[in-house]
This record gives C-alpha cells, sequence and structure tokens, in this order.
C-alpha cells in the first residue's frame, strides 16, 4: 500500500514565505528610504 503525500500545502508555503518575504523587504526599504529623506530634509533646515 502507497501513501501519497500531498505536497501542494508545502508548494503554497513556500510561496506564501516568498511572497511575504519580500513584502517585507520592501517595506522595510521604503521605511529606511523615508527615514533618511528626513535626516537629509533636517540637515539642509539647520
Amino acid at each position: 500500500m502507497h501513501e501519497g503525500l500531498n505536497q501542494l500545502a508545502f508548494v503554497y508555503a513556500a510561496y506564501a514565505l516568498g511572497v511575504g518575504g519580500t513584502l517585507a523587504l520592501v517595506l522595510q526599504s521604503w521605511a529606511a528610504m523615508r527615514r533618511a529623506e528626513a535626516r537629509r530634509e533636517r540637515s539642509r533646515e539647520q
């Protein structure tokens, strides 16, 4: 008797991790860019 494993759940999990990780990286980079722009503007005012 052979019990087949459904690998689709692992594929979904891998895609979720990949998309979630990419989204987290983009959001972190965007926030860092905003902070850097704010620092630049503060330094120009002084």
